[in-house]
């Protein structure tokens, strides 16, 4: 399999610009440790399969054709990053030290990065419009070729969230540490959930 200089830096940007997956990570680092951050991203990278699944075999299109769905699907992915939002500022929230136990099972991690990726529609229209930018319509079997460099793009991902899961993770006990930063980190978590909740039901304000 062939990949283009263009493909992987393109990629890298558009992966490792902050947003909801990076987010995530970070907070299981810094609440959870390095082995938390880890499965988050894992679990990040395993909610790209929908949308690729769905840029594969057309459903994209059909969803970018009714808005009706389409809105559905974007207010629900917006209400579940508000939930997240509301934990992060709770005074028991997860960046908080008592709360820092590891209760939450690397099962549920999972379960709870994979639906907030999930339930973000905007990265089925991205994979639709990124991916056949870089398949030959000519070429032989471009679904293969599609299904390929999705996967790269996921072990990509893997492998960005991950790097920043390890490095947030390495200075957890020094922000422990010290409640005034934990205070102000737990409020700017709860702030960027918002924010990105705000970008996807409203991506034209």
């Amino acid at each position: 399999m062939q990949l283009s200089h263009e493909f992987l830096a393109t990629s890298l940007i558009v992966i490792a610009t902050p947003g909801t997956g990076a987010l995530m990570t970070l907070a299981a680092a810094l609440s959870r440790g390095r082995r938390a951050a880890v499965v988050t991203a894992l679990g990040c990278t395993l909610g790209i399969v929908p949308h690729m699944l769905a840029a594969i075999t057309g459903l994209a299109t059909l969803l970018a054709a009714s808005p009706a769905a389409f809105a559905t699907l974007r207010y629900a992915g917006a209400a579940y990053l508000l939930y997240m939002a509301w934990m992060t500022a709770r005074a028991d929230g997860p960046l908080q030290p008592a709360s820092l136990s590891g209760a939450l099972s690397s099962g549920q991690a999972v379960r709870e990065a994979i639906l907030v990726n999930a339930l973000n529609p905007k990265l089925s229209l991205f994979f639709l419009a990124f991916l056949p930018q870089f398949i030959d319509a000519g070429g032989a079997r471009p679904t293969l070729r599609m299904l390929e460099l999705s996967l790269v793009f996921m072990a990509l991902t893997f492998a960005v969230f991950a790097v920043y899961g390890l490095l947030a993770a390495s200075v957890r006990d020094r922000i422990l540490s010290r409640p005034g930063v934990l205070r102000w980190m737990r409020w700017s978590f709860a702030a960027a959930f918002c924010l990105l909740a705000a970008r996807i039901a409203w991506p034209h304000r």
